[in-house]
């Protein structure tokens, strides 16, 4: 039985941004080159979100204290938006029913997903919450827009080489993606160490002391 701890990799940038890549390729070859972008830019969008709330939080103490809030949970957003539309776009010569599960699938494992942060004790309600709007709204933006068209933009033996690549997921290496936030927020900040939410927790502000950091 798959654990906790392999289920959560699933939503690691490693796996996620190389199948919102591999979607945008594809997109690209299929010259759906206005689709392509709007994936893109609906991901990257949210992506940038993200970032720029860990980064508050980390390098200036910026923190919501009545919903425990630091940042949006990157992994229930990543997999909010990736998951559903590899289905949608697996399933979408399939009779409406079909496609309807096959998209209700994709949030589902994306929900455990957002789950699993918790249960691991990596993210608060309100930030797994926050992150799986978040992606929920890229990817159906993207469904939307992309229904709208009306076209069958992905072959079933690209999506099952999209697919493919989840395989490993379980024993792929997470990237080290909270050390590279925390090194460009302490860049930017001129702080010397982050902060951390068991001090904001006791601070109880929106914005942490500066002297939480450790600064001198």
């Amino acid at each position: 039985m798959i654990s906790w701890t392999h289920l959560t990799h699933f939503g690691d940038l490693t796996i996620t941004a190389l199948l919102a890549f591999a979607i945008t390729a594809w997109l690209l070859v299929e010259d759906e080159r206005k689709l392509a972008a709007c994936w893109s830019g609906l991901f990257l969008s949210a992506l940038g979100i993200v970032t720029l709330t860990k980064m508050a939080f980390i390098g200036w103490g910026i923190f919501i204290p009545v919903l425990d809030f630091t940042g949006f949970s990157g992994h229930a957003m990543r997999a909010t938006a990736v998951f559903p539309v590899l289905s949608y776009l697996l399933f979408q010569r399939s009779p409406s029913l079909v496609r309807t599960w096959g998209v209700l699938a994709g949030f589902a494992l994306a929900g455990m997903i957002g789950l699993s942060r918790l249960v691991l004790h990596s993210h608060s309600v309100s930030e797994v919450v926050a992150g799986t709007l978040l992606g929920g709204m890229v990817s159906a933006g993207f469904m939307l827009i992309a229904g709208s068209l009306r076209k069958h933009i992905f072959t079933k033996v690209r999506i099952a080489l999209c697919l493919a690549a989840l395989l490993p997921a379980p024993y792929v290496q997470p990237a080290p993606t909270q050390e590279w936030l925390t090194g460009v927020s302490l860049f930017f900040s001129g702080h010397e160490r982050p902060f951390l939410r068991v001090d904001c927790r006791e601070a109880g502000v929106w914005r942490c002391p500066r002297d939480f950091a450790g600064d001198d």
